[in-house]
């Protein structure tokens, strides 16, 4: 089913930061553990948009109005390149001849209008809010599943056990899939997007399988239609025409890279702070009709995702001389911390009330799949409290984070009292 797979390569070696504001570097090890420091420092410079020429070239702007005007200028900021770095090209890798799947888009993401907007638009129904809600039930129970795999232990790894388990679980479910593939599922994500950009081999064999594996299905769904994601793209029609295979390759592809790793992170990034944070435990515990408000603030203070913009023309942005082939590094989560846009930006405030966050991007590519993410991570963060309301770091110094596209907490044991409630 899955070919034998490269082992990961080594981070490559990397010249230390001489300065963040005009020589950053999104996979220093430091910065992916604690990212925070370094994105005070570039907001509170004279230019809060940085710039290196690292990774070929881009810019970083920081602040709140900054992301968000660029979020909105489609005419500058292209999203035909959304990956914060250029894949492969710095190695010197080349796709092999007979790779046909490597060219593959994954709209509507990466897509521009008009491509764009009846793509995103055909998203919409099967990740509405009432669509969603469909798999609340099956989310919790495979949530209360991987509890009972480690309860009875008093301990586990937060990040490798459970958060990392309940999105691929989910997007199987709803692409049709077998639950067996949910561990090809996992390690294909993991070599795309955490070791693509040091191992840009792994990462296309990884795309070339997973790819292969949905293009079976959609051939399959086309045939014999059923009541899941790629039967609906299968069966589906713009302009009275079908949607091209293709195209729907690209979406499936999609669906899982975005949809698996974005969350996991999320939900591990809301158990690393609710392991040192007992208060806001007992907040979500004793107002439970706080929890939405809980997530949001969690979403704000830990968002996940950096996406990337392609500099379409020339443009001057604020004094940046921005040039056409550069990228913009859309820095989302230095974004939701901003202490311009919000007050006690540093701190998570559990009950925050006002709380417009860019977590899901903004612009034409907010995230279609934002009330899945919400969902998946409200029910995996109810169903740990109410089953071990009482849990800490077991080594905090020995979390491990990924970071670049995606920042989460990669493994992170955490422990509890044996079989959960005290």
């Amino acid at each position: 089913m899955v070919a034998e797979k490269t082992p990961p390569a080594p981070p490559p070696e990397r010249a230390p930061v001489t300065d963040w504001k005009t020589d950053y570097e999104i996979f220093d090890a430091g910065y992916i553990k604690d990212p925070f420091p370094v994105w005070d420092e570039i907001r509170s410079s004279e230019c809060p948009v940085a710039h290196s020429d690292r990774h070929l070239g881009s810019w970083m702007p920081t602040r709140y109005e900054d992301l968000f005007a660029i979020a909105q200028d489609i005419q500058h900021f292209s999203s035909r390149d959304v990956l914060v770095a250029p894949f492969g090209v710095e190695q010197g890798y080349e796709p092999e001849e007979g790779q046909e799947f490597a060219e593959v888009a994954a709209p509507p993401i990466t897509a521009d209008p008009p491509l764009h907007t009846w793509t995103r638009k055909l998203l919409l129904p099967p990740f509405s809010m009432k669509s969603v809600a469909k798999w609340e039930q099956l989310t919790r129970d495979h949530c209360n599943d991987l509890i009972d795999a480690f309860i009875e232990k008093g301990e586990c790894d937060g990040a490798i056990e459970y958060a990392q388990q309940i999105p691929p679980y989910v997007i199987a479910a709803m692409l049709g899939v077998e639950k067996g593939m949910v561990p090809t599922f996992t390690e294909w994500v993991r070599e795309v997007l955490e070791q693509g950009f040091a191992n840009p081999e792994a990462a296309a064999q990884a795309r070339i399988q997973m790819l292969t594996f949905l293009w079976g299905h959609i051939q399959d769904r086309r045939a014999n239609p059923g009541d899941d994601l790629i039967s609906y793209l299968a069966q589906a029609e713009v302009d009275g025409a079908p949607i091209p295979d293709q195209h729907i390759l690209g979406t499936g592809f999609l669906i899982v890279v975005a949809g698996i790793d974005t969350t996991w992170s999320s939900i591990g990034s809301a158990l690393w702070h609710l392991a040192q944070n007992p208060a806001d435990r007992q907040h979500i515990i004793d107002h439970p009709e706080m929890v939405n408000t809980a997530i949001e603030e969690l979403l704000r203070a830990y968002s996940p995702v950096t996406m990337a913009r392609y500099v379409a023309e020339d443009v001057d942005y604020k004094g940046c001389p921005m040039k056409e082939g550069e990228r913009v590094v859309m820095n989302f989560p230095a974004a939701n911390r901003d202490p311009e846009k919000f007050p006690d930006a540093d701190k998570v405030v559990i009950d925050r009330a006002k709380n417009p966050h860019i977590a899901f991007g903004a612009g034409i590519h907010r995230c279609a799949g934002s009330n899945l993410a919400r969902m998946e991570m409200r029910v995996s963060v109810q169903e740990f409290l109410r089953r071990i309301p009482d849990f800490e770091l077991a080594d905090p110094e020995n979390v491990t984070w990924a970071g670049g596209q995606v920042r989460g907490p990669r493994s992170m044991r955490v422990k509890f009292p044996a079989g959960g409630k005290a």
